[in-house]
């Protein structure tokens, strides 16, 4: 029996760790989950949890997985919090006989973070990034802004380094930010009220403005083997609450997925995001984890998280892939538990 391990990381893995746990009916992977939150929903699906302590980051934090793995006889490491330490520390792990199942190495994932570095690194003649420039000061903006809008009709703002999509704006030309907040138009900013306050901050943090795309989005969970893309699961999004998202095997994203997964050698499990817009499909970004949607993804078919563990632990040779359901309309719902 393997025993795995899953650091602090996002709130997917809880549907990560049900998912291996159900497909893996001859118990050859014990599950250990920790995270600084006591009552974290992934307690109730590891065989074994434990407390991170708070506050530890940088190299604090990865003395302190290294002594983890070594007093609970750790095999695989699952890193989701410090994970490009942790990648670039593999060696050190090794040492002690654990393997870390990396999505990428340090620099890559370094890269992948920072989207105004990552977009200028893209060669992806199917789904270009949209067109976007770099600001870092209300010069810089305006000129971009000028530039921009000779070309498209919306243009919007957003960092460089964020996750969930914080910091996020489509820039509206007509209406004030306050007229916005009156009317609940979500994830918006007026102009004025956008230059007046760049403005009074003169520099600020790297913002990418860019090409506003009002399509549909898509959503690719992905297994990858050290470059070589082995299942993705396009999930596209619907445009109107309520009306769940839909598996859909396009080939030019999943031709570009591929090219994706061999530029950046992506391992494990990943997620791609494209959109469409004006001049056709765009790619918006590489997450390198698993997905809020993962457990959708994995209800047309192959059991994702199960895959990548099974893979990297044995390879992928000889494993039976089911075949995606593509057309299948798929959507999650709240449930309620007690937390213990």
């Amino acid at each position: 029996m393997q025993r795995v391990w899953f650091n602090k990381t996002f709130s997917s893995v809880t549907s990560a760790i049900r998912l291996i746990r159900e497909a893996d009916v001859v118990c050859d992977y014990q599950i250990v989950c920790t995270s600084t939150n006591p009552y974290a929903a992934a307690f109730l699906e590891a065989h074994e949890s434990a407390i991170e302590p708070s506050g530890l980051l940088g190299h604090e934090y990865l003395d302190w997985c290294i002594t983890f793995c070594i007093e609970n006889r750790i095999d695989i490491f699952v890193p989701g919090k410090e994970a490009s330490l942790v990648s670039a520390a593999r060696d050190v792990f090794a040492e002690h006989g654990v393997r870390v199942l990396s999505v990428a190495s340090q620099e890559v994932l370094n890269l992948l973070h920072d989207k105004a570095s990552f977009y200028q690194s893209v060669d992806l003649k199917l789904a270009p990034p949209a067109a976007f420039r770099v600001v870092e000061t209300t010069e810089q903006f305006d000129t971009a802004y000028k530039e921009l809008r000779k070309e498209h009709d919306r243009l919007c703002l957003k960092p460089s380094i964020s996750v969930y999509g914080l910091g996020f704006s489509v820039i509206d030309e007509l209406r004030s930010s306050a007229q916005l907040l009156m009317e609940g138009v979500l994830y918006a900013i007026g102009l004025e009220d956008l230059q007046r306050g760049l403005a009074s901050m003169g520099n600020f943090r790297t913002m990418l403005l860019m090409e506003y795309l009002d399509g549909h989005e898509y959503s690719v969970d992905c297994v990858g083997d050290n470059g070589r893309l082995i299942c993705a699961i396009p999930r596209r999004k619907s445009n109107l609450a309520g009306q769940g998202q839909v598996i859909e095997l396009r080939d030019d994203i999943i031709e570009s997925t591929k090219q994706l997964t061999a530029t950046y050698r992506l391992n494990g499990i990943f997620n791609i995001q494209f959109r469409e817009g004006r001049n056709g499909l765009s790619l918006l970004e590489i997450n390198p984890r698993m997905s809020g949607g993962i457990g959708m993804a994995c209800l047309s078919g192959p059991n994702l998280p199960y895959l990548a563990l099974v893979g990297f632990d044995r390879g992928f040779d000889g494993i039976q892939i089911p075949e995606i359901s593509s057309g299948c309309r798929v959507a999650e719902f709240p449930q309620a538990v007690e937390l213990n």
